[in-house]
Formats: structure tokens, sequence, C-alpha cells
């Protein structure tokens, strides 16, 4: 008990102190040290802040310090989505599972996200999802569809920023007519969408879904979309990453895969056109090995650089990682054995997520689905054992609830699942919209 009242009187005694240097600041009108910093240096902090993958959460508690803060640094409210810095990079929904997609009665308006490098999560109040559904996250980003228009809209989650596109409508007419059913159903269903923000804050949207051999672009506030004049093919979704695609061009018999680059819509004159994908690197040659399998290469942003991954078939899976970067410098033979610790999850989109901020994810791994074994798998890239990524069986599809966070993530690969508030695994593999599914079939 006397330590107990030693304590307490402790601390009594050092809020007096506080108080006392505090009125003593007031009464000479000495401002504190930390008020006083010039705006310049405020400034250049400020974007060492955002600089990198840094958090913008972590932005807005900077300016959130005093009045003085907030008054000598630029506030993303109004050009959350206009100016790059603002993106929420590495921000992504949270699928909640039970079918509770943003906008369901029971969520009351909000919606969660969590951070894929610390691990943070937030709840944000976002009503218009009550009339629009969630068709892709770029750069942490939101492609929202409006159901009764189909318009295009970008919203900034934390700022509320919205940018509108034309609706999707206008671009049935580019949907491949070999296609059978309905139009729609190969529209909606979003392969990969890239944002790029020019230097007068000209924000430029690229989208390509399944149904199309062409890359649908448009600018901010235009009515309709365009598509390339230029056609091709491509079995797995390209990757969005600094405004620009990336997409890995697999030839039909055994050769050297491509990697191709496309460049965001450029202006000539008063109109915008879409250049043709550039071969800026070439994969090792895919040839049969030992067991007769080849390998499927796809590509995944991981700190601020693009990487390369050799995923074999068959049962004996072999993955090796390469950097882009060496690729295009012609050295196809650097594997890389270490990625910081993070981990590489495979699917429809790819994502990298860090250990450290989620303790059940295992750090230099691949996170994949072995289809032939039936389980979801993480390969060690330097001791290359392969071991299930998480406890619980996903045969019939019925993984056991509350699951990881672990088949949350993966979920996040496969966005006609994860903007339904699905999980993957649980349950049937494809997923319809329980309400307005006129204006939502496909998504």
């Amino acid at each position: 008990m006397s330590s107990s009242r030693s304590q307490n009187r402790q601390a009594r005694s050092s809020k007096r102190r506080r108080r006392t240097a505090a009125d003593a600041a007031a009464a000479t009108g000495d401002p504190s040290p930390w008020e006083s910093l010039h705006e310049d240096l405020l400034g250049l902090i400020a974007w060492r802040v955002l600089a990198g993958d840094d958090d913008l959460l972590d932005y807005v508690r900077f300016r959130a310090v005093c009045p003085h803060w907030r008054s000598s640094t630029a506030c993303p409210r109004g050009r959350g989505i206009v100016d790059r810095r603002f993106h929420p990079r590495r921000w992504m929904l949270l699928p909640e599972g039970h079918g509770l997609y943003p906008g369901h009665g029971k969520l009351r308006g909000f919606v969660r996200f969590f951070n894929l490098s610390t691990g943070a999560f937030v709840r944000v109040h976002l009503p218009l999802f009550r009339d629009h559904c969630v068709l892709d996250s770029v750069d942490g980003i939101l492609l929202l569809q409006r159901d009764h228009d189909t318009a295009i809209r970008l919203l900034h989650p934390f700022t509320g920023d919205i940018l509108d596109f034309p609706p999707l409508e206008t671009l049935r007419r580019y949907v491949s007519s070999k296609l059978v059913g309905d139009k729609w159903n190969y529209l909606r269903r979003i392969g990969a969408a890239s944002i790029n923000v020019s230097a007068d804050q000209v924000v430029s949207l690229m989208m390509w879904s399944p149904g199309m051999v062409q890359v649908a672009f448009a600018t901010s506030g235009e009515q309709q979309w365009r598509a390339s004049s230029w056609y091709f093919k491509q079995i797995f979704s390209p990757l969005a990453f600094q405004g620009k695609m990336y997409m890995v061009r697999h030839h039909l018999t055994y050769g050297e895969p491509e990697i191709l680059q496309i460049d965001p819509p450029q202006l000539e004159g008063t109109e915008f056109w879409l250049p043709p994908p550039t071969l800026i690197a070439k994969c090792p040659a895919n040839t049969a090995n030992t067991s007769g399998s080849r390998f499927s290469y796809h590509l995944v942003e991981c700190d601020s650089e693009v990487l390369v991954i050799a995923l074999s078939t068959g049962i004996h899976r072999k993955i090796s990682v390469y950097r882009l970067a060496d690729f295009m410098l012609g050295r196809r033979t650097l594997r890389v054995t270490c990625i910081g610790g993070n981990a590489l999850f495979i699917g429809k989109r790819n994502l990298c997520v860090s250990s450290k901020a989620f303790p059940t994810v295992v750090g230099d791994t691949i996170v994949f689905h072995h289809y032939q074994q039936g389980y979801l798998a993480r390969y060690h890239l330097s001791s290359g054992t392969l071991l299930p990524a998480s406890d619980g069986t996903i045969a019939e599809y019925a993984i056991p609830s509350p699951c990881s966070i672990i088949y949350h993530i993966y979920t996040c690969c496969f966005r006609e699942q994860w903007n339904k508030g699905h999980i993957r695994f649980q349950g049937l593999l494809t997923i319809n919209w329980r309400v307005k599914r006129k204006w939502r079939s496909g998504a």
C-alpha cells in the first residue's frame, strides 16, 4: 500500500511540474521548440514521411501534432487521387467473410481495411456502397462501379476523394464476339487496372478484363472508354506498377516467355492514345524438365520493385524468384532467395505481405494453391521446403471458421470473392451477387 501511495504522489508531482512549465512558457510567450519549427523544415519532414512505402496514416498523424504543423503541410483531402504521394499504397479492403460485402446492412455503412506492411486495421464509414460495388483496388484506391448507370469511379477510402470515369456500358462493344453468354460476365471481371497521374494532375486509367483482347483507357471526366489499336492475348493478369502495366507473354510452344510493358496513355495534339506494348525482357527458356513439367511466370511488386516468379507444374513443385531489373540486363540466372522477410501470395492478383506484421505468415516464402495436393501451400525460397501455409484442410472447400488471416489475405488475390465478403475455400469458388444482380452480374 505504501508503494502504491508513493507512486501516486510521484505521478501527481510530475503532472504539477508539467503544468508549471507550460504555464511559464505561456506567461513568457515562448512557444514549444517543436511548435516553432520552420515551415520549410516541416515540409521536408512531411515528404520524408510520405516517401517510399510509408503509411499515409503516419502523415495524417504527423499533421495532427499541433495547429502549426497542420497549417504548414499539405492536406491530403481534395488531392488524395491527383497526387500520387497520397495514395494509400499498401492498404487493402478486408474481406469480412459470411457474405458481408461492402454495403451490407449488417455493416451499417462501415468497411474495414488492413495494411499489408504494418498489419494495422482501420474502420471507415463509406455509405456510398449502398449503390456501388467495388471491382478492384489500385495503389489502395478503390475502383467502383455505380449501379444504375455503370459509371466507373475512383475512390480514396481515407480522404473521400472521388474521380468519375465513363460508364462501363461504353466498353461492351469491345468484348470479343467469340465469347458466348452475357457480355457483362466478362467485362466486369477486371483482371488489372492502372492509374497514372501526369505532372499537371490529369488522371488516366487503364483497364483489362479477360473478355477483351484490347486494353481500355480513359481520362477523368470523359464520356466514353476507348480501346487500344493493337490486340493481345493474355493468360495471367497483368501487373499494375507505377502507372504502367507489365505482362508475361507465354508461347504455346517451348521457348522464352517475354515480359512486355504498357506505358500510360500519351497525349498527341488534343487526343490521347495508347502506345503498343514494349518488349523489355525475356525469361529463361521454358523447356520441359526431367519430370515433364513446365514453368509459368508471374509478376508481383515487392518493396518498390518487380519480381518474377517461376512456378513449375506437376506434383513436385519448384519455384524460383528473379528480379525484373536483372532480366532487363540479361542476367537471367541470378535467383533471389531472400525477399526481406516478406511472403508472396500468388493468385489472379499477386500480393506482397510482411511477415513482421502478421505472425502466422512465414517470411521469404511463396504462398499458392497446390491444385494437385489440394491445399494452400508455402514454399520456402532458401530451403526449398513445401509445407501447408495454414492449419485446416480445403478439401471440398470447407475450411473451418473463424479462419486464419492467411485465408483473408489469399482471398484478396481473387476479386470475384474478395469484393463480396467471402473467404476463398469457404464454400463455392464462384459466388454470385445476392443483391442487384442486374447491375453487378460478372463482377
